[in-house]
Order: C-alpha cells, then structure tokens, then sequence
C-alpha cells in the first residue's frame, strides 16, 4: 500500500509513491526509467517574475523587427507578424495561420495560462474553472514552437547575409532571449503547477487502492485513482477530464496518421517550398535545394542543421513509429526499455521539422522588394507543415504502455501453460 501522494509514469503505469527530492534532482520510474517528476529551486515568485519578463520580452520581439535589409535603394524590415501578413496576402492563408499559431499566438496562449495558474496558486484561491485552463495549457504545450521559429530566423538571415546589406535588429536579440526563458519555462507543466497546488493543499491529493479496483492515471492532471470494474475509462475527480486506462485504439489511429503522413511527404519534398521572382526570372526551390545552396555559400553547419530538421528528422519519425507498432510484443525489460526511449526521442524532436516551414515565410518578408525580388512561399511548405502536424499527432496517438502491458501478458500466459501440463506419471507417488 501506497502511503502520500501517488504519481504513476506515463510511459509504463508504474505506481510510485510522490516523496520529497533535492532542488534540482530527478525522480525516475524503476521500472522504465522515465522522469516522473523534478523539484526546482526556483520558487513561485520566481517563476512569476520569469514569465512576466517572458511577455515583455515576447513584444519586443514581434514589434521590433529581426533584421533590416537594404538592396539596391530599397529597405526592408522583416518581423514575424510582417511575414505572417504577406505570406496571407501571398495567398498561402493556411501556411499563415499554421505558422501563425504555432510561432506567436500558442507561445503567447501559454505564458498567459502559465501566469495565470502561478497566480491563481500563489493567491491560496483557485477558480472554478481552473481544471479548463490546466486541460488547455496540457493540450497547447506541445505546439509552442519559438526554438524552431529563432533557428529559422537565424537560417533565413545567413541565406540573405550575402544577397543585400542586412541589419541585425533588435527583434532577433529579443527571440533569442525568449527561446532561453520559454526552454527554463518549458518544466512549467499542467502536471507540474497541478502539483504545486497539491502540495499547498488546494486540490485533492492522489491516494488510489491498487488492490481495491483497476487504477489509472489522468493524462491532463496526473491524478491517480480507482476506476469503476469492468470499465475502460472514468471521469477525473480532479479535472473532469476523461481518463482511459490505455489510449482507445491506438494501432488504428498510429497507423492512419504514419501513412496519411508519408503520402504528404512525396509532394512536400517534390513540390517547390518556395518560388525566388528577381528582375533575371523566377525558380523553383525544394527542401534539398535550400540545403545545396547553404552548402554552396559555405554554411555547411546550418545547411545540416535544416537537412537534419527537414529531411532526416521527418523520416526518422515516420520510421520509429513504424517500428514501435510492429514490434509490440515482449521481448524483456531492456528491450521495452530502448522502445520507451525510442518513444521519447520521438517526443523530443516533433517539432523540429517546422524549421523549413518557418524559413520559408521569414524570407518572403525579408526579400520584399517589388520589381527587384520577391520570394513566395510554395505548395511545397503547406504540405511539409501537414507532415509535422500528422506525425506529432501520430506520436500522441502512440500509448508505450500497451508494451509493458504485454510484459503482464506473457508472464501470465507463460504460468498458465506451465500450470496446464501433464504431471509425467513416473513422478506420480
């Protein structure tokens, strides 16, 4: 029996009980070795203040832009919110309002909610709809994208550094110092603030009977409790959310958005991501295009950073999952160790094939120069943006509990077998 506040991992549904660690230390599942949880040293006040310079320091970097380029008599400023218009007026308004959402308004979303529930917390009070806001900010946090959109910014300024006299703006220094504070922010999680107000007594703690009927743990919350017999899923105590003991038909869903995701994948990197019109003509450009001509103009680190982002990362994606579905049978405790690790590596890098996507609108703003160039954003980037989408859901839809659920399986078909066979009769007495 479990004593204090119950955690489970959300990679094997291990039951662990929720003990006091060291500022700055880690809590791992003993069966899988999945982070549970960290206690940081930084306090409620801290974290306040940080996402308050966060929102100061995220208007100063969509109002001022990132870089100034002058060509041929003419300037140009590029910010994000000036890119997201023109590529509308382009009229590419699916590619705007995808990079739009995940590049400003979501990250912007995600420091208000975070704000709000540290607020809601620190003031010992919590609203009635508090449980909405924590189910949000859960379901918004994996699409805050400003790392991926800074890498972009960076790339799209070395693409123009040699084409026109370009300026550094102060927009740039601006989202290079939000990428910094939304990473520390990043372990600012519904899981975690959940957790903050458990411990200064404002909400229920979990305390389930593992021996009393089936538990499960709630994905929005991490609340942890007993489930009605003979059903799959229940409404959280806590949140409201709906629990399921394992996530409802994951094969067919895994497998629905891998092939629908490798189907967008042909035209993303056969059709052009982005058309260059100069007073010389227009070209097409690809994905690998791009790559060649960072490489030719000498940054051959940044030419395989967007390789790696853009051709690499999406393949590695659609490939692991199909690994993960074909190999869920149980094969010992190593090896659904390095699928859980597989799974994570997953996670981590989902959003990183944005990059192209972002590049791509960056330098339409950046190379608008009417009658000397202009770059549009083509078919190709729309399309690359619907494999992000589609594996990064197809990775939600995955659940690695299935796999040490087949660990209990076997064990138990393996005592079953061994209980069924015939006693030999020259051991009879």
């Amino acid at each position: 029996m479990l004593e204090g506040p119950v955690v489970a991992c959300q990679h094997c549904a291990t039951l662990h009980e929720r003990t006091p660690i060291e500022p700055g230390a880690l809590a791992l599942c003993t069966c899988c070795d999945y982070v549970l949880y960290r206690r940081s040293g930084v306090s409620l006040n801290g974290w306040i203040a940080l996402v308050v310079a966060a929102l100061l320091v995220f208007a100063i970097a969509n109002y001022f832009p990132v870089a100034t380029l002058s060509l041929q008599g003419l300037t140009t400023s590029a910010s994000l919110p000036e890119a997201l218009w023109l590529t509308w007026q382009q009229g590419r308004p699916v590619l705007a309002i995808m990079t739009g959402m995940f590049g400003f308004w979501l990250p912007l979303t995600q420091l208000l909610f975070v704000l709000w529930a540290l607020l809601c917390i620190k003031s010992g009070r919590l609203p009635g709809d508090f449980h909405y806001g924590m189910r949000f900010l859960h379901a918004l946090a994996p699409w805050s994208m400003v790392p991926v959109l800074m890498l972009g910014i960076l790339v799209a300024i070395v693409k123009f550094s040699s084409i026109a006299n370009l300026f550094v703006g102060p927009g740039l220094w601006a989202y290079a110092v939000l990428t910094v504070m939304l990473t520390s922010l990043s372990r600012v999680t519904a899981h975690r603030l959940w957790r903050y107000a458990e411990d200064a007594g404002l909400v229920a703690v979990s305390n389930p009977d593992p021996e009393a009927a089936p538990v499960a743990a709630c994905g929005a919350c991490g609340y942890v409790q007993n489930m009605p017999k003979a059903m799959d899923s229940c409404i959280c105590e806590r949140c409201r959310a709906r629990i399921n003991r394992r996530k409802p038909d994951p094969t067919a869903r895994v497998w629905a958005l891998v092939i629908a995701a490798s189907i967008v994948y042909i035209p993303a990197n056969v059709l052009p991501v982005m058309q260059v019109r100069t007073t010389a003509g227009s070209s097409a450009h690809t994905i690998l295009g791009g790559v060649l001509e960072l490489w030719q103009m000498g940054s051959w680190d940044l030419a395989l950073i967007v390789f790696v982002a853009s051709v690499v990362v999406p393949m590695t994606k659609l490939l692991a999952l199909a690994v993960l579905m074909l190999g869920r049978q149980w094969r010992g405790p190593v090896v659904q160790r390095q699928r859980t690790r597989l799974y994570e590596l997953i996670e981590f890098i989902g959003q990183w094939s944005m990059l192209d996507v972002f590049v791509v609108i960056l330098l339409s703003a950046m190379a608008n120069f009417p009658g000397i160039s202009q770059i549009v954003a083509g078919p190709g980037a729309v399309s690359f943006g619907l494999v992000v989408i589609l594996t990064m859901l197809a990775a939600m839809s995955y659940d690695p509990r299935y796999g040490w659920d087949a660990q209990a399986a076997t064990l138990q078909s393996r005592a079953d077998s061994i209980q069924g066979q015939a006693v030999p009769e020259s051991t009879l007495p």
